[in-house]
C-alpha cells in the first residue's frame, strides 16, 4: 500500500508540475488577466476541469509558481560562500547570489515583481501576498546579517539593504528590457561596484587590507583565515 501510495504521489507531482510549466509560458505570453484555465490546461494537454483538481484559480497556480521561484532564489542565496570574519566579503557574495539568480531567470524576475500582471498582487489574498512577501525578504536578510557585522544598526542594515536590493533591481530590469545598451554598460558589473563600495563604506576595504606594514602579512591579515 505504501509503494502504491508513493507512486501515486509521484504522478500527482509531476502532473502539478507539467500545469506550472504550462502556465509559466500561458502567463509569459499573456498576462495573468490574459490567461485563462482553458488556455493552460489546453499548453499542459488537459481538461479545465482536470487543472481544478489541482489549483482553484489561475491566481492559485500564479502563486504557486511565485513561491517556487522564491524557494529557488533562497536556495542559490544560502548556497553563497559565507567569508569567515571578512563580512564585506559575504555581503558581496550573497548579494551576487540574489542578482545573480534573477539575471539568469527573468521571467523569475517578471514573476517576482507581479510584471506579468500590472506590478499589482492582482488575485492573491493577502495571507499569501504577505507569505511570498517574506520569502523575498528572507533571500536578503544575509545581506543585512552582513551589514550588522560590520557595526551597522538593525535600522541602517536595512536602509542599505534595502538600497542595495533597489539598485540590483533597477539594473536587473535594465538588462531584462535592453535599455543598459543605451548606456553601453553593463548589468552585472555596474552591481558588482556598487557592492565593492558598499562593502568598502562600512567594512575594511581591499586597498587597506593590501597596504605596507602589518596588513601586507598574510598571517596578520583577516585574509589568511577565509573559511
Amino acid at each position: 500500500m505504501q509503494a502504491k501510495h508513493q507512486r501515486q504521489q509521484t504522478m500527482t507531482d509531476a502532473r502539478r508540475a507539467l500545469v506550472l510549466d504550462a502556465a509559466r509560458a500561458v502567463f509569459s505570453e499573456a498576462g495573468i488577466e490574459g490567461a485563462s484555465i482553458r488556455e493552460i490546461a489546453k499548453k499542459a494537454g488537459y481538461t479545465p476541469g482536470a487543472i481544478y483538481s489541482y489549483f482553484d484559480s489561475k491566481e492559485a497556480i500564479y502563486g504557486a509558481l511565485l513561491g517556487e521561484s522564491l524557494e529557488r532564489l533562497n536556495g542559490a542565496v544560502e548556497a553563497a560562500r559565507v567569508v569567515k570574519n571578512r563580512p564585506d566579503k559575504t555581503l558581496q557574495s550573497k548579494a551576487q547570489a540574489w542578482f545573480g539568480f534573477y539575471a539568469a531567470n527573468p521571467r523569475d524576475l517578471d514573476l517576482g515583481f507581479y510584471l506579468v500582471q500590472g506590478l499589482r498582487p492582482r488575485g492573491l489574498t493577502s495571507e499569501l501576498n504577505t507569505r511570498l512577501n517574506e520569502r523575498l525578504h528572507d533571500a536578503l536578510r544575509p545581506c543585512e546579517a552582513a551589514l550588522r557585522a560590520m557595526g551597522l544598526s538593525a535600522g541602517d542594515a536595512l536602509r542599505e539593504a534595502t538600497a542595495l536590493f533597489a539598485h540590483g533591481v533597477g539594473l536587473l530590469l535594465l538588462q531584462h528590457t535592453g535599455r543598459i545598451r543605451m548606456f553601453g554598460q553593463s548589468a552585472p558589473a555596474l552591481f558588482k561596484r556598487y557592492v565593492e563600495q558598499l562593502g568598502a563604506r562600512y567594512g575594511q576595504p581591499d586597498a587597506l587590507l593590501n597596504a605596507g606594514g602589518a596588513e601586507s602579512d598574510p598571517a596578520a591579515s583577516p585574509q589568511a583565515d577565509l573559511f
